[in-house]
């Protein structure tokens, strides 16, 4: 396989796209993206996880950008929601046309380096409050991509997780020996995962359906999640 570049924020579904790629020695390169997000410390993440593959990261500075997609609680002065992963609560973490604009970026990247493929952790929890995350959308993307670099490149979007769950992607990381302590996923950004943002409830579900014990993060909240999702074990 061609050399690929990940999309990566140092999530755990993007970072085990990472290491999904790399088994399949197919990771190139590794692109974050600096849009003025709260929760900027998953950068940090971003480059761990590159270090730890032994493959470059690249950071690309959109703040500019980012200060003018307002709406969203990522970039603006609005609340995190807590609670379950649910539309009513997730829609105003929505910054408008982020993941066009990420792809455009390295896809552009991809072209430059001389590799054919852009890689994105979308999955199918993501699929109904956000709409850049949906197959329509990235098979539409790759192809916008394949006619704005004709002649220069053959770009094609990935998307090995867009059928997946979230606890199907928890699984596959642990069969990767992803470094989930080393990944970050809480929206509000502190010191430590909250455990009560609806990302990080989202995170705390999937490991416990995928039946994994792997993970050394430290959460604030350990219970909260079992809560709102009413998990009552397997």
């Amino acid at each position: 396989m061609s050399k690929v570049v990940a999309v990566a924020s140092g999530g755990m579904d993007s970072s085990t796209l990472c290491y999904f790629l790399h088994d399949l020695d197919a990771l190139g390169l590794v692109m974050s993206v600096d849009y003025g997000q709260r929760h900027k410390k998953e950068l940090e993440s971003a480059r761990i996880i590159a270090d730890h593959l032994d493959v470059e990261h690249v950071l690309v500075d959109l703040t500019a950008v980012g200060k003018h997609l307002s709406g969203s609680a990522l970039t603006d002065d609005i609340e995190v929601p807590e609670g379950h992963y649910a539309h009513d609560n997730m829609k105003v973490t929505v910054v408008p046309n982020r993941n066009m604009i990420l792809l455009a970026v390295a896809g552009g990247i991809a072209v430059a380096r001389g590799m054919n493929r852009v890689a994105t952790a979308v999955h199918a929890g993501d699929h109904f409050v956000y709409p850049d995350c949906r197959e329509d959308f990235t098979l539409s993307c790759s192809q916008t991509l394949q006619l704005a670099t004709a002649g220069f490149g053959d770009i094609g979007i990935m998307t090995p997780f867009v059928d997946k769950s979230k606890a199907q992607i928890a699984a596959l990381g642990s069969v990767l020996r992803v470094p989930w302590h080393e990944t970050w996923t809480c929206y509000k950004g502190g010191d430590v995962h909250c455990g009560r943002c609806a990302t990080c409830v989202e995170r705390l579900e999937a490991f416990a359906l995928a039946g994994v014990d792997d993970d050394q993060t430290v959460y604030a909240d350990t219970e909260y999640w079992e809560t709102v999702t009413n998990y009552e074990g397997q």
